[in-house]
């Protein structure tokens, strides 16, 4: 996930919601300014810089060590419980976070490259799987971009994969850089429109049909 999808996870593990009114916080200056927020996203940058690990593996062991009431809803979380990695990839000056104080550059760059690396791992495993695209219009994309050329340079074919992207507006990269170029030849690309509280429910509910088929549930 990008940035932005980290401190939402992050707000509604803790709060129950993530909100805010952008153009009444611009005038006055207190856009972005939760200090809550900003020193927890912060405080886990400099921890995973420190103790050499993911940003996002990180932010989801913070998450769980304090009890997050709502950790169970959170993505980061759920991935640190089930010790399945989940990777936060940050443009720095992007996020609400970068505006605080507390922001370090070195810590930010260093745990948000190791998640890279371990998602181009990941990546390389990809070969005869699925990727998906949600809601990202550019930075995801160039990132699985990137994460596949990594693969793909250290002698892991990633032939024969899925590429489906889900947004409500057709973008360019999403479309070219995950659906369209990685796929051409090898494998095959999805791209659907529509509205995220439509379109991810229902893939929810058909990947747990399937799953309940295959386990021999009724389906």
């Amino acid at each position: 996930m990008n940035g932005s999808a980290a401190i939402h996870d992050v707000e509604v593990a803790r709060n129950g919601r993530t909100s805010e009114i952008v153009e009444e916080g611009l005038k006055d200056g207190t856009f972005g300014m939760a200090r809550e927020t900003a020193e927890f996203l912060n405080t886990a940058a400099d921890r995973a810089a420190g103790a050499e690990t993911g940003l996002g593996e990180t932010l989801g062991t913070m998450l769980l060590e304090e009890g997050a009431p709502h950790a169970s809803v959170s993505l980061l979380a759920s991935a640190a419980a089930a010790g399945v990695p989940a990777t936060v990839h940050v443009a720095l000056g992007t996020d609400i976070v970068h505006q605080h104080p507390g922001a370090h550059g070195e810590a930010i760059g260093a745990s948000s490259l190791r998640d890279f690396r371990i998602l181009a791992a990941r990546v390389a495993a990809l070969e005869g799987g699925t990727v998906l695209n949600v809601g990202s219009a550019v930075l995801m994309p160039e990132v699985f971009l990137k994460a596949l050329t990594v693969a793909r340079n250290l002698g892991h074919g990633v032939d024969g994969f899925t590429a489906a992207n889900f947004d409500m507006l057709r973008h360019y990269r999403p479309v070219t850089n995950v659906v369209r170029r990685p796929t051409a030849g090898r494998g095959w690309g999805v791209d659907l429109a529509g509205h995220h509280e439509i379109l991810i429910p229902l893939l929810t509910a058909v990947l747990a049909d399937r799953l309940d088929v295959a386990q021999g549930g009724g389906g």
